[in-house]
């Protein structure tokens, strides 16, 4: 047996698959949409608990090991 995904375009056409699976010519299976996934940012925001002067350190640390890094890789 082979699977199709179709996307209905007309209310009717609803209505017609609910018949062919009636009529036991076709099963209709319904795909659940996924979730979106949480992006890592909004999920990590603020897990770091600084004091502001801790935070610049941390930013001024980062940019120096970024520099580190030979730009043209």
């Amino acid at each position: 047996m082979e699977t199709y995904v179709i996307e209905l375009t007309n209310n009717n056409a609803s209505r017609l698959l609910q018949d062919l699976e009636d009529l036991k010519i076709i099963k209709v299976l319904k795909k659940n949409k996924e979730k979106k996934q949480e992006s890592n940012t909004s999920r990590f925001r603020g897990a770091l608990k600084m004091s502001n002067e801790q935070y610049l350190n941390f930013q001024l640390h980062a940019k120096d090991i970024r520099n580190e890094w030979q730009e043209n890789i």
